[in-house]
């Protein structure tokens, strides 16, 4: 059964003083009555019988007017940046399908958030048409159609990003989600129209309301996961990392093995998702030929550095300083997911020394060690932090959380010169 739902904050005492003209000014009023009506999040469940979800999370909306100009596309184009679509399919697997909103499917997007903002009492009217807008955005991939290639189904599956709110890489980013509010907020405390004591309660009033926000947001996609999965995952201890709960469910048949390893080496949960994902398949068409799926994964680098996908989706910086789309990646990312799934831990150990150019002690070390100060850097940041923990000597290893954090604010910089 077809569900919408408008995601907004809720209301709090200080909102009528904050929306007040006659003291903050007209320009104020409106920035906040903006902060307080826009929707944060458009979610339709069960949209169609190969989706469980589809989910539009989307930045403070206070320029609408302006962006339903054509002469205005690159501030439509600034502000659709930050909007994420997130879908979850029949199968428990987790898309970002951020690629796929092209400049005509923002500029749509924007007229139908101005449509909701004029008629709030039409609201199922408006959520056909976005519905209909969402599926517009995938049936140029055709990503409703089962039998689809697996490199083309898991192109756009979500690799990066963290349900936990306020941690690096959280799907929930407030930074950009209101900052012309924020600004607003800054400059009355600058030109001295507010205090400093209704300045930190406005700011206290905005932690509260995006911290509900985040966590209905976070409930209603935990609800469509795989419970199992979300299990494991937590067991592993790489918390609500999405990429890494993709590799999981993705292989049914070989989630325990690929769990384990993620316990064992935490810090490389995102190496572990955007390096050995775009080998796997969805369930129902897992094959044992593993000569499939380096072709499928080779299919997806290239797919990535077309020109068509080069148009819509740009760059992906991140994987190509990670090296993930050379020949010496792809090669030992392969090794290493037949070694993980064969639940041979040496091996494992002995391609990912070899994939990084690094001696297997550097591994072995940190799979036995598990340093929680290492956190969880990003993939494109293992390679520079594995080669300066091999050039250190073993007894100069950080020993603290402050020494990791220096070793890795080191790591990038020192890999550059």
């Amino acid at each position: 059964m077809r569900d919408f739902e408008s995601l907004g904050v809720d209301r709090h005492p200080i909102d009528d003083e904050l929306c007040d003209a006659g003291t903050l000014g007209p320009e104020f009023a409106h920035l906040a009555r903006v902060y307080c009506a826009s929707p944060r999040a458009l979610v339709f469940r069960n949209p169609s019988s190969d989706w469980r979800l589809f989910a539009v999370l989307l930045p403070l909306g206070s320029r609408l007017s302006l962006m339903s100009n054509p002469i205005f596309a690159q501030l439509t184009r600034s502000w659709g940046l930050n909007v994420r679509f997130i879908g979850v399919d029949r199968d428990g697997l987790v898309h970002d399908f951020r690629a796929l909103l092209t400049d005509r499917t923002l500029a749509l997007l924007v007229d139908w958030l101005t449509g909701i903002e004029q008629r709030p009492a039409t609201g199922q009217a408006d959520a056909n048409q976005g519905l209909d807008l969402l599926f517009a955005a995938l049936a140029g991939e055709m990503l409703t159609i089962l039998e689809h290639s697996p490199a083309a189904r898991t192109r756009h599956l979500e690799l990066r990003h963290r349900l936990e709110s306020e941690v690096p890489a959280t799907l929930f980013e407030r930074s950009t989600r209101y900052p012309d509010f924020l600004h607003g907020l800054r400059r009355a405390l600058r030109d001295a129209i507010i205090d400093v004591d209704f300045y930190s309660r406005a700011l206290r009033s905005i932690d509260l309301r995006e911290a509900a926000f985040e966590r209905r947001m976070a409930a209603i996609i935990e609800a469509c996961l795989d419970p199992v999965t979300l299990t494991r995952l937590a067991r592993s201890g790489a918390g609500q990392h999405l990429g890494c709960y993709n590799w999981l469910r993705i292989a049914p048949r070989h989630a325990a093995a690929r769990a384990h390893v993620l316990a064992a080496l935490p810090a490389l949960a995102g190496f572990f998702a955007d390096a050995l994902l775009a080998f796997d398949r969805p369930p129902a068409h897992d094959e044992q030929d593993p000569t499939e799926a380096l072709r499928a994964a080779a299919d997806f680098s290239h797919e990535r550095s077309s020109p068509e996908r080069n148009k819509a989706a740009g760059l992906d910086l991140p994987r190509l300083v990670a090296g993930g789309d050379t020949a010496h990646g792809q090669h030992w990312a392969m090794v290493l997911r037949q070694a993980v799934d064969a639940g041979q831990d040496r091996f494992v150990i002995a391609a990912i020394a070899e994939r990084f150019a690094v001696e297997p002690n550097v591994i072995r070390r940190l799979w036995h060690e598990r340093p929680a100060g290492l956190g969880q850097p990003p993939s494109w940041q293992i390679a520079p932090l594995l080669h300066v923990l091999d050039a250190t000597d073993a007894a100069d290893w950080p020993a603290n959380e402050r020494q990791w954090r220096e070793l890795l604010a080191g790591a990038v910089p020192a890999e550059a010169a």
